[in-house]
């Protein structure tokens, strides 16, 4: 397992990686290009690789970088499971196909954002927009606290959130920041006001690859939450027992490696709305849905919304100096991919574990 010719710090990179490993496997590739070009001028892409039958009853969907700079590990994951002879083995002999969606949000990718090019988290972005949209209103206490005139920012501003905190408590803060808010376009965790360019294509990619499948499993690859290199389950379906049950008894272990819920407060998640899981039960109505996301854990997480409370102040404030803006990029990369050998063979590991797993789920019914 050569990790260092799998994972890759640049999107560009990336991509070409995960092509290769699919076009040497042979699988099914279809490429939806994005408008924009990347940060190198590079055409952004989200890839789709099929390797099974297109008329499997059986569906295991891997996907990466729904938060753009979460994708290098998430593509890193991907590359490795294309290149895996014994696991394409065990999927093909459980009658499982499998689908890779690559760089689920490849502008973020390419350009270090968690977000769309819109500004907008795409996994908060699925919501029903002729409804009126849920409405976050510590967030809007916060939003001027989070997003100051100058970075870094002054003595005051910290001493601002660290007094609320104190007031509030970090999980009444986590939850009030990512919980997902509407009223703020320049703000942290926006969910948008209409359905984004990668909403509206991971739609057609559902309705296109997965509408024949009975039965579905999916995996969505995440980082920044939890321990250091510890991969949280966090169960990513609608609040069902039923599915809650498939999901742990496919990646739970025995209790090993826990599936957690947010639900029920397990996770180290806060409840969160407008997740992009939900577009599934839409497009693909007439299978039974089991997932979960797959969250890599980096630095504390306060630490993870200081450097997304700069590279948001960045965002809006274009003219930074070139030394700030490689500085708060260089945060970003440490918030979300933790370049050390260690981490990324704890990474592989649990990921591919996690996969075995769910295909021998797939495949006992």
């Amino acid at each position: 397992m050569d990790l260092h010719a799998a994972f890759s710090t640049r999107y560009a990179a990336a991509r070409a990686r995960f092509l290769e490993a699919a076009n040497a496997a042979n699988m099914a590739l279809r490429t939806y290009e994005h408008a924009l070009k990347g940060r190198d001028g590079e055409t952004l892409a989200m890839d789709v690789a099929l390797d099974g039958s297109p008329d499997a009853e059986r569906l295991f969907i891997v996907s990466s970088a729904c938060h753009g700079g979460e994708g290098y590990c998430g593509s890193g994951v991907q590359v490795l499971a294309a290149r895996d002879a014994e696991w394409r083995a065990r999927a093909h002999a459980g009658g499982v196909a499998v689908l890779y969606i690559h760089a689920l949000n490849p502008h973020g990718f390419s350009h270090v954002r968690r977000t769309t090019h819109e500004n907008v988290d795409l996994n908060r972005n699925f919501q029903d927009f002729s409804q009126p949209l849920p409405v976050n209103q510590a967030y809007c206490e916060l939003h001027h606290l989070l997003l100051p005139d100058q970075w870094p920012p002054p003595a005051e501003n910290q001493a601002a959130i660290a007094a609320w905190i104190e007031t509030q408590g970090v999980a009444r803060f986590q939850a009030a920041v990512s919980q997902g808010q509407h009223e703020f376009a320049d703000g942290l965790f926006f969910g948008g006001t209409a359905p984004t360019w990668s909403n509206h294509t991971l739609r057609e990619v559902l309705r296109t690859f997965g509408r024949r499948a009975r039965r579905i499993a999916w995996i969505d690859l995440h980082t920044g939450l939890g321990p250091s290199g510890v991969g949280e389950r966090i169960f990513a379906c609608k609040d069902d027992a039923q599915a809650l049950a498939r999901a742990r008894a496919w990646w739970g272990s025995g209790g090993a490696t826990p599936v957690t819920s947010f639900y029920d407060g397990s996770s180290s998640s806060a409840r969160l709305t407008g997740l992009m899981w939900s577009a599934l039960y839409d497009e693909c109505p007439q299978a039974e849905y089991t997932g979960i996301a797959m969250e890599y854990g980096t630095l504390p997480f306060l630490d993870i919304i200081a450097a997304l409370r700069g590279d948001h102040w960045l965002h809006n404030h274009p003219e930074a100096p070139p030394e700030l803006h490689a500085a708060i990029k260089r945060q970003m990369m440490d918030a979300f991919y933790v370049d050390t050998d260690e981490w990324r063979t704890q990474i592989a590991a649990q990921a591919r574990q996690a996969l075995f797993q769910a295909v021998d789920g797939l495949s006992a019914a």
